[in-house]
This record gives structure tokens, sequence and C-alpha cells, in this order.
């Protein structure tokens, strides 16, 4: 009888634990980031200053549930130390900052050429940064380290 009484309090302790765990899963909800796979541009790639057909940029994002958004940011990684005083050869910094909508989507293939680099961006390194958000909030983050430059071989554009 202590046998069964020991099967059937075991039995029942694994069903209560099955239980708990199955409802703080759905607790949690979603609870994986995006994957994020930044093909281009990749890291330590030059991109040519002045290119006005734009920096190629490509990407493929996928979430579990729904992708909500992602975003590019481009900034200086550099110290801006400099003596230059003349107006005529003047550079400014390159900053790029801009989200994109991907509600709806679970998939989405990023190819764009949305980020120009002007003639009178400060030549030097940069960062490319990339967050790729889904629904629930969990975000994924890629960095990559790039060089604005005069002499960087032009892309081709398809």
């Amino acid at each position: 009888m202590k046998t069964k009484f020991n099967i059937s309090m075991w039995g029942l302790m694994a069903v209560l634990a099955v239980f708990f765990v199955a409802c703080n899963e759905k607790e949690q909800g979603d609870v994986t980031k995006p994957v994020v796979r930044l093909i281009e541009p990749e890291d330590g790639d030059q991109l040519l200053i002045g290119d006005e057909h734009g920096v190629h940029f490509e990407m493929e994002l996928s979430d579990d549930v729904m992708l909500k958004s992602y975003k590019i940011n481009i900034h200086p990684n550099f110290d801006h130390h400099g003596h230059n005083l003349s107006k005529a050869t003047a550079t400014e910094d390159f900053n790029f900052n801009r989200a994109y909508d991907l509600s709806g989507m679970r998939n989405a293939q990023i190819h764009h050429h949305d980020i120009v680099i002007p003639a009178n961006a400060t030549p030097g390194d940069y960062h490319l940064m990339v967050w790729c958000t889904d629904a629930a909030g969990n975000q994924t983050q890629v960095v990559r380290n790039i060089v604005l430059s005069h002499d960087a071989p032009e892309h081709e554009h398809h």
C-alpha cells in the first residue's frame, strides 16, 4: 500500500511540475530574439564618399513569431581632433539614423541604397549599427567597423 502511495505521489508531483512549467512558458510569451544576417557592408569595408548611388545595404531578417522594425545608425568612431582652419576644405562628420517598419512580417530580405554619403563627409573610421526588434520587443544588434574614404572602390549597383 505504501508503494502505491509513493507511486501516486510521484505521479502527482510530475503532473504538477509539467503544469507549472507550461504555465510559466505561456506567461513569458515570445522571448526569442530576431535573427539578423547583415550581408553588406562587411566589417572593415571602405565606403566611397560622394557616391550619389548610395551604399549597397543588404541583409536578411527573421523571427519565430513576428518582426516589428529595424534601425540603421552610422556615426564617427574618431576623436575629432584636428587643426584644419580652411573653410574651402571643411568636412562634416557623417551621421545616418533611420528606422524602417516591418510590421506583419516574419522574414524580410532587405536591399536598398538609402545611405548616401555626401561629398563633404569627413573621411575616417565609423561604426555602422543595425538593430532589429520583434513584435514582443526582443532586440538583436549587429555592429560593423567601416571606413569612409575618397579612394574606396566603386560598388557595382544592381
